[in-house]
Parts: C-alpha cells; structure tokens; sequence
C-alpha cells in the first residue's frame, strides 16, 4: 500500500476527534503525533492484515487438503498424530474417525 492509499483509508475526522475531544490534545501535539501513535494512546492495537484472496490462495497451494484417500480413513497420514497433513474430521467417543 503507498503512501495515498494510507492517507485514503485514514479516518481523519474520526483521529481529529479522539485526539483532540477524547485525548485533550493540543492541535500542535496532534499533528506532531504519527498515526499509529495516536492509536497506541488511544488504546487501539494495530492488528494484523487481513486475510486476502491472493494470499489464501497461495496458503492453499501451500497446504493443500488431504482426501480420504490420501490418509487411513481416520485423518491419519502416519506422518504423526499432529505431523503435517493432519486432517481434522468427526471424531467418536472410541476416538476414531465416524
């Protein structure tokens, strides 16, 4: 994302608000302050990006799905209980695969 598309996606009125009504910032302090600044004194934790298609995909591509085929019928692959290519499922109460 460059540097337009930030100021684009910015709740400017919104970060004016909270700086100067909730945060009691003088104007000169506000404009001083970067954005992400204001939002760690404003309590807001700058979380991860969300999840887009082009990036599931490649997770897709990455770690494609087992058949049943492909495992013994229970989500088992015999590379480990947890091991890579694990494949969760309905599980009895003997602990198996329904």
């Amino acid at each position: 994302m460059n540097e337009g598309e930030t100021q684009r996606r910015l709740d400017w009125p919104g970060l004016m608000r909270a700086g100067l009504r909730v945060l009691r910032l003088e104007p000169e302090r506000f404009w001083r302050l970067t954005p992400v600044e204001l939002r760690m004194m404003l309590g807001i934790e700058a979380g991860s990006a969300p999840l887009t298609r082009a990036r599931l995909a490649e997770l897709a591509a990455a770690f494609p799905d087992l058949t049943r085929e492909e495992t013994n019928g229970y989500g088992e692959t015999g590379r480990g209980t947890f091991g890579a290519g694990f494949v969760a499922g309905p599980v009895g109460r003997d602990g198996r695969g329904l």
